[in-house]
C-alpha cells in the first residue's frame, strides 16, 4: 500500500521531466477538482443561494465563523506550544458531503430549511477553510511562480469579460494556473477556486431566446421527418438535432453546468481516492491507546466534538439574543444543537489540512487523523441520534 502510494509518476517532454508520487497526485492534482467544485457551490450560493440574501445569510455566516475559531481555540488550549501546535487548523472544516449525508437520512423528521442551513453554514465553513490553507499552510513563496498565478488570473478574467461561455478555455487555463500554483509555493489546490470565480454564471441565451430558437428548430425536425425519419441517413434532421443541443448548452450557465458535472466524479472519485490515500491508519489497540493520549489527537477530538457545537450554537444563540440575525421559519435552538454535532464532522477537509500541517512529522499526523476519524465518527452517531429522539415524526 505505502510502496503503491509513493510510486513516482512523471511527464517528460525532450530533456524536461516533471514527476511526483502517487500520493502527490491525488492530493494536489485530483483534490483541485475538489476545490473546483467547492468554489462553483460557494460562488452559486454568494449570487443565487443562501447566502445572496444578507440578512438570511447573517446567521449561518455568524454560525460558521463560530464553529472555526472555537475549535481552532480548543485545540491551541491542548497544543499552546511545540510541533503539535501547528495543526490548529485541521477541527475548523466540516466536511459537507458527510454531514448532509447524515441530515439526509432523517428525511421528514427535520424541516428543510436545517438542511439549506447546514449547507450554507457548511460553504462558508469550507471559504473559511480555503483562507486558512491560503494564508497560513503555505510554504515559502516563489516570486516567479507568483507572477505566473498572476498573468493565468487575469487571462480568466479577461476569458469571463470577453463573453466566452465555453468551458473547455476555462479549463485549459485553470490547468496551467495549476502548474504556476504549483511552483509557487501556494497549494496547488486552491487553483480551483480561483478557477471557479472566474467561470461565468450568466448563460449566453437568456429562456426567451431559447424558447423562441427551440420552437423554430422543432418546426424544421418536424418537416425533416417525413422527408427520411431515419435520422442516420437524414442529414438535415442531424444537423437540427446538433443545433438544439448546441442552443440547450448555451441556455444554461457554464459554471452551474461544470458544477453539476463534476459533482459525480468528485463524489465517486476523487474523494474515495483521497480517502483511500490518506485515511490509513494502523489499527491495533496499543496504537489507539498511545493515540488517546496524545494532545494532538485529543485537541482534534475536542475541537470537531465540543468545539464545533459551543461555537455553532454559542454564535447562533448570541446573534439571535442580539438581533444580528433570526432563526429560520420552523428552526429552534434544539436543531441548531443537532447542527453543532453534525459540523464535528470533518473528514476530507481536515485531513487534507492535517496533511500540510504535518507534512515532515508522519507522527504527528497520524495521531492528527486518528483523532479526525473517531470525531467525525462520533460526531455523526451524536447528530444523528439527537435530532431522531428530539424531532417530531
Amino acid at each position: 500500500y505505502l510502496d503503491l502510494l509513493h510510486t513516482p509518476l512523471g511527464v517528460r517532454v525532450g530533456e524536461s521531466y516533471f514527476s511526483m508520487s502517487l500520493l502527490h497526485w491525488i492530493s494536489d492534482a485530483l483534490m483541485a477538482l475538489f476545490f473546483l467544485l467547492v468554489g462553483l457551490e460557494l460562488k452559486r450560493e454568494l449570487l443565487v443561494g443562501e447566502l445572496s440574501d444578507l440578512r438570511r445569510a447573517a446567521l449561518p455566516i455568524i454560525a460558521a465563523v463560530g464553529g472555526m475559531l472555537m475549535p481552532a481555540s480548543i485545540f491551541w488550549l491542548w497544543n499552546p506550544t511545540g510541533a503539535g501546535a501547528a495543526g490548529w487548523g485541521i477541527p475548523m472544516a466540516t466536511d459537507i458531503a458527510f454531514s448532509i449525508g447524515v441530515l439526509s437520512l432523517l428525511g421528514k423528521r427535520i424541516p428543510s430549511s436545517l438542511a439549506l442551513f447546514l449547507i450554507a453554514l457548511a460553504i462558508v465553513d469550507d471559504l473559511g477553510a480555503v483562507l486558512v490553507i491560503a494564508f497560513f499552510y503555505t510554504q515559502q513563496l516563489n516570486m516567479l511562480g507568483l507572477l505566473a498565478v498572476a498573468v493565468f488570473t487575469a487571462l480568466l478574467i479577461a476569458l469571463n469579460l470577453g463573453g466566452i461561455r465555453a468551458v473547455v478555455p476555462y479549463l485549459f487555463v485553470g490547468a496551467l494556473l495549476w502548474c504556476a500554483m504549483l511552483a509557487s509555493g501556494i497549494h496547488a489546490t486552491l487553483s480551483g477556486v480561483i478557477l471557479a470565480f472566474t467561470i461565468p454564471m450568466r448563460p449566453k441565451y437568456n429562456p426567451d431566446h431559447f424558447v423562441e430558437k427551440a420552437q423554430g428548430l422543432l418546426l424544421q425536425m418536424k418537416d425533416s421527418l417525413h422527408t427520411k425519419p431515419d435520422i442516420i441517413r437524414n442529414d438535415s434532421l442531424r444537423s437540427q438535432v446538433a443545433a438544439l443541443e448546441n442552443i440547450t448548452e448555451r441556455v444554461q450557465a457554464p459554471a452551474q453546468r461544470l458544477e453539476s458535472e463534476l459533482h459525480l466524479m468528485v463524489a465517486y472519485l476523487v474523494i474515495p481516492l483521497f480517502a483511500l490515500a490518506n485515511a490509513a491508519i494502523p489499527v491495533d489497540l496499543a496504537s489507539i491507546s498511545v493515540a488517546l493520549s496524545n494532545p494532538v489527537t485529543l485537541g482534534v477530538i475536542c475541537g470537531l466534538l465540543f468545539g464545533k457545537w459551543l461555537g455553532i450554537v454559542g454564535a447562533s444563540w448570541l446573534a439571535v439574543r442580539l438581533k444580528i440575525a433570526t432563526l429560520p421559519v420552523g428552526l429552534n435552538l434544539t436543531h441548531l444543537t443537532g447542527v453543532g454535532l453534525l459540523g464535528g464532522i470533518g473528514f476530507t477537509m481536515s485531513i487534507f489540512v492535517a496533511d500540510l500541517a504535518y507534512a515532515s512529522q508522519p507522527d504527528l499526523l497520524l495521531m492528527a487523523k486518528t483523532g479526525v476519524l473517531l470525531a467525525s465518527l462520533m460526531a455523526g452517531v451524536g447528530g444523528y441520534c439527537w435530532l431522531f429522539f428530539t424531532s417530531n415524526t
